[in-house]
């Protein structure tokens, strides 16, 4: 099993920025791809950003590309998701997730290990 933590969320104006953690433990050695994911109220969980192994691969959803920055230490088992230009629409619960294929994906479906999320709001 793989454990994720997450931290960093909280409250935060427009045009601000913050920065997400997760801290990885467990059996880490089985974890490839590492992602954000957020879920507002009333909405699906949707993909923010994923990132492969060697952080060589990216993905992020349209409506953050040029925003947010995705990134990981393997010497430290962490994925970063830096948010600048934050906008009330960015408002949701952020999750960190972590999947065993090679091939990351932009579906939940497609990932193995969750945290228990962090609240991001984001004041107009």
């Amino acid at each position: 099993q793989v454990q994720l933590v997450e931290s960093g969320g909280g409250l935060v104006q427009a045009v601000g920025s913050l920065r997400l953690s997760c801290a990885a433990s467990g059996s880490i050695f089985s974890v490839n791809g590492m992602g954000w994911f957020r879920q507002a109220p009333g909405k699906e969980r949707e993909l923010v950003a994923a990132i492969g192994w060697s952080g060589g691969r990216t993905l992020y959803a349209d409506s953050v590309k040029g925003r947010f920055t995705i990134s990981r230490d393997n010497a430290k088992n962490t994925v970063s998701l830096q948010m600048n230009s934050l906008k009330p629409e960015d408002t949701a619960v952020y999750y960190c997730a972590a999947t065993r294929a090679f091939c990351i994906s932009r579906g939940h479906q497609g990932y193995d290990y969750w945290g228990q999320g962090t609240q991001v709001t984001v004041s107009s």
